[in-house]
């Protein structure tokens, strides 16, 4: 799946936390290397942004 620009363009929320929330996915995506990883030819990346941008995980920011 291909993530829309559009959509993207038109993002309204904190592009910080995205940007982060994309980053931490990233890196469980890498460590776990689940069926999803190896169909998307190992694009971390890509996958993690396509999952939080379409809100297939959730995140949340823990300040302490």
């Amino acid at each position: 799946m291909i993530m829309p620009l559009e959509d993207l363009i038109d993002y309204n929320a904190n592009s910080y936390e995205l940007a982060v929330a994309v980053n931490r996915r990233a890196f469980q995506l890498a460590v776990l290397k689940t069926p999803e990883v190896e169909k998307s030819n190992g694009k971390v990346v890509s996958l993690s942004a396509q999952q939080v941008f379409l809100k297939q995980v959730d995140y949340r920011f823990i300040v302490g």
